[in-house]
């Protein structure tokens, strides 16, 4: 594992809100030793992903997400990733070009006039932090940056030569089911249950995130472990979460938080990562 970690890897096309990216090593230390497909139905900036695809760790992979930008930036880059960095290369930094590209209607630019789009704003907005409003629409601020990169284009083509041959689907986390198969492994990174009222931020998309997401979420993984299907999953250590997944392992981690609007309020944080197998692979009961 500390040889994965060492190595050079394809970083994250974007930033996200709950990347994994400070999160790795403890992610990759409780992997399975090997598994068939893999499959993460919440994708956002797909870190745990992008590290073990640049390793060859990853043979077959199918991503989700229930936000249809973020999958079509991904489909995007696997399919037409030279149109993507040449629109790229024609966006720029400046507050005024920033609100008319957030203005212009997603539907009337084509697949690839879409990826870019996403990806210059979550470049140039504030804070790196991408958020829908309740009709969908992209409604975060400009960003104060020095010189931001829009377009890195090694790592876009690295990134789309990983991409080649992914599955990407707009879908929600439940479809899982439908997919995975015996000896594939699930990695799950919701949107975190809010540890208090001001940290209750699920607004990646403009369907929200809610208890009862959750407790549907913990059934799909239930289903998974009945079927012979190894999951793992990143959330809050909320009392909820502890309650929701009593019978599996349950491991207290702490990460660094970087997207928050007060900077006073980033830091280390307890957050949890459940698996359905013990450290040698053995399924826990239901």
């Amino acid at each position: 594992m500390d040889e994965l970690m060492e190595r050079v890897h394809v970083r994250p096309v974007l930033k996200w809100a709950g990347g994994k990216g400070r999160l790795l090593p403890e992610l990759l230390r409780r992997l399975p030793t090997r598994f068939a497909r893999y499959h993460e139905p919440f994708v956002g900036g797909g870190a745990l992903f992008f590290k073990l695809a640049s390793h060859q760790r990853i043979t077959q992979a199918t991503f989700s997400d229930i936000n249809p930008a973020l999958i079509e930036v991904y489909i995007a880059l696997r399919d037409c990733v030279d149109a993507v960095i040449d629109i790229l290369k024609r966006h720029y930094y400046d507050e005024a070009y920033y609100y008319a590209m957030r203005a212009l209607d997603p539907a009337k630019l084509s697949l690839a006039e879409r990826a870019a789009r996403i990806i210059f704003l979550n470049k140039t907005c504030y804070n790196g932090l991408y958020r829908e409003n309740r009709s969908g629409q992209f409604n975060v601020p400009f960003g104060r940056y020095k010189n931001p990169t829009i377009c890195d284009e090694p790592n876009l083509r690295a990134a789309s030569g990983l991409l080649q041959g992914v599955d990407l689907e707009q879908r929600h986390f439940a479809t899982v089911l439908d997919t995975a198969q015996p000896g594939d492994f699930v990695y799950f990174d919701p949107p975190y249950h809010p540890l208090s009222s001001t940290s209750n931020f699920t607004a990646y998309s403009k369907y929200g995130f809610s208890e009862q997401d959750q407790v549907q979420l913990r059934d799909t993984f239930a289903e998974l472990t009945r079927r012979g299907v190894r999951a793992m999953l990143s959330n809050s250590s909320a009392p909820l979460i502890y309650d929701l997944y009593q019978p599996y392992a349950i491991h207290t981690v702490y990460a660094a938080r970087a997207i928050n609007s007060k900077a006073a309020a980033r830091g280390k944080i307890a957050e949890v990562i459940v698996c359905n197998y013990d450290a040698d692979g053995a399924f826990l009961s239901v």
